[in-house]
């Protein structure tokens, strides 16, 4: 049983680090690919929504494994658990609230990339498309670092 536990906490989180992983590798290849912008945005998005369905699911898993594991909520206290949990709460607000707020902007403007730079809703979308870059970065390294701390566990 501790066997299949352990390979559920690795297998999930190093599911999920992989996935944002492709998901970098997949962004930067397909605007080169697909010569229209807002097309391209829409590919991105709807796999990006389908990337932080799969995290969520990945770091419930993960965090039910730990607990079970351990047979103690305890170790939902421990740096690898708390690392996931804070990718669950950013991924959470990457796609319920930052991406959300971008879907309406999208809707008002029509055309991202038809929309003028110094245009409002063109800069409210460029700044919360920042935040939620960073966002995915934070989660992506937090994902590293906790599956340092699950793999160094004994």
């Amino acid at each position: 049983m501790a066997t299949a536990l352990r390979f559920l906490q690795i297998f999930s989180l190093g599911t999920w680090v992989g996935s944002i992983l492709y998901f970098i590798v997949f962004t930067a290849g397909i605007f080169p690919v697909v010569n229209n912008n807002d097309l391209t945005g829409a590919l991105v998005g709807y796999a990006l929504g389908r990337l932080h369905i799969m995290g969520l699911v990945a770091g419930v898993v993960y965090l039910l494994a730990t607990a079970a594991a351990e047979k103690s909520v305890g170790a939902l206290v421990e740096p690898a658990s708390l690392l996931v949990f804070l990718m669950i709460v950013c991924t959470m607000a990457s796609q319920y609230g930052i991406i959300a707020r971008m879907d309406m902007l999208k809707l008002q403007m029509g055309s991202v990339s038809a929309t003028p730079a110094d245009n409002p809703l063109r800069a409210a979308f460029d700044r919360l498309h920042q935040y939620s870059v960073r966002i995915e970065s934070a989660v992506l390294l937090s994902g590293l670092a906790a599956l340092v701390f699950t793999a160094r566990r004994k």
